[in-house]
């Protein structure tokens, strides 16, 4: 056995549902799986029920990780259609201010000008702004971003085209980072076919030529993030199946198999999956934090057997190449061969230290 030692990695986009969608998954279960992959750090989406948007409803939301997360966790405040602006102490509080420009399954896609521009002219630029953007929205958060000459993120880029832009716009010096998923580098839309509901996605999944693209281009995408989305299998059979798949303990080995097949190389790798993401973010240190693989074993990935609550993979049969096999947090084992060591509570939420008045102010 290769025995491989890594600094702990830290997923920027993931759905741990709670409030509002435990039956799916919740945050004790949601870090637990994230562990179980080796991210000793996430980040938390606000399309939540109610959703993330103030002080009071990202009070509420850390008042329900005390004690239950297994790794730490910062939350995002979402961009809403109506009520105040979030005030300082809530925003110092977040990760980040995510804003969703196309379709999202929930509340808050913001399709109003002025108040985008609300958002942006008042968000601090020691914040990340991430935006859900597909194809000609692309385009929009790109020409905010240099109109206020603020860093915005881009989120799950999967199109040969966006990426294109992407470059571009970099290349011309404007304040732009991009994200890709490992569903959008491993799976087109003939998978799509192959596994129905279980495929559907936002964005959807490309054509093989669209992925060859992201594969030929990956210096221009800054990070890996696997927006964990999980659901049911029961909702995904239903007659509205809502999209989105789990992917925090599929995401290392998918890379590393890339690794191993001569796709990546390993230095790149780390970057992707903790520099950059760290820097983009502004997130702390964790010391005496890391994880170790295993990089000659190779395995099948389960139909079940995950940690994560909804406990199904869309890569469910394929063959990948290296295993997560301790993870250490803080100098607490918490993860060993393979098998989950720590109950809840060694993880902590970022920015707790940041005082929130829970007076009403959202939408």
């Amino acid at each position: 056995m290769s025995r491989l030692k890594l600094p702990g990695l830290i997923d920027a986009h993931v759905h741990l549902r709670e409030p509002g969608g435990t039956q799916k998954e919740d945050l004790s279960t949601g870090t637990a799986a994230a562990v179980a992959g080796g991210f000793t750090m996430v980040l938390d989406m606000p399309n939540n029920t109610p959703p993330i948007v103030d002080a009071a409803t990202l009070a509420a939301k850390r008042r329900l990780a005390a004690r239950r997360l297994h790794c730490d966790v910062g939350f995002y405040l979402g961009a809403s259609s109506s009520g105040p602006l979030p005030d300082p102490a809530a925003t110092a509080a977040s990760a980040g201010l995510k804003i969703y420009l196309d379709a999202t399954f929930g509340p808050l896609r913001l399709t109003d000008l002025g108040r985008l521009q609300d958002y942006i002219g008042t968000w601090p630029v020691s914040k990340p702004i991430l935006f859900h953007a597909e194809g000609t929205s692309v385009a929009a958060a790109i020409a905010l971003a240099h109109v206020w000459q603020h860093p915005v993120h881009l989120c799950h880029i999967s199109r040969a085209a966006e990426l294109r832009l992407i470059r571009r716009a970099k290349e011309r010096g404007l304040p732009v980072t991009c994200e890709v998923t490992p569903h959008h580098l491993f799976l087109n839309e003939a998978d799509a076919l192959r596994l129905g509901t279980l495929g559907d996605m936002r964005p959807t999944l490309a054509s093989a030529a669209d992925v060859a693209f992201l594969w030929q281009n990956l210096d221009v995408i800054d990070i890996i993030a696997t927006d964990h989305a999980p659901h049911t299998l029961e909702e995904k059979a239903s007659t509205t199946p809502p999209p989105g798949v789990p992917g925090l303990e599929t995401a290392l080995p998918l890379m590393l198999t890339a690794v191993a097949d001569g796709r990546l190389d390993l230095t790149r790798l780390v970057t992707m999956m903790h520099s950059a993401p760290r820097r983009i973010f502004g997130l702390p240190e964790q010391p005496n934090t890391w994880i170790e693989v295993d990089t000659d074993v190779r395995w099948q990935i389960p139909a079940s057997g995950f940690q994560t609550k909804c406990n199904w993979s869309p890569f469910a049969g394929r063959v990948v190449q290296g295993r997560v096999e301790q993870v250490v947090l803080r100098g607490q084992v918490i993860v060993h061969g393979g098998q989950l060591l720590a109950g809840a509570g060694a993880g902590q939420v970022l920015f707790e230290n940041v005082s929130l008045a829970e007076k009403p102010g959202g939408a």
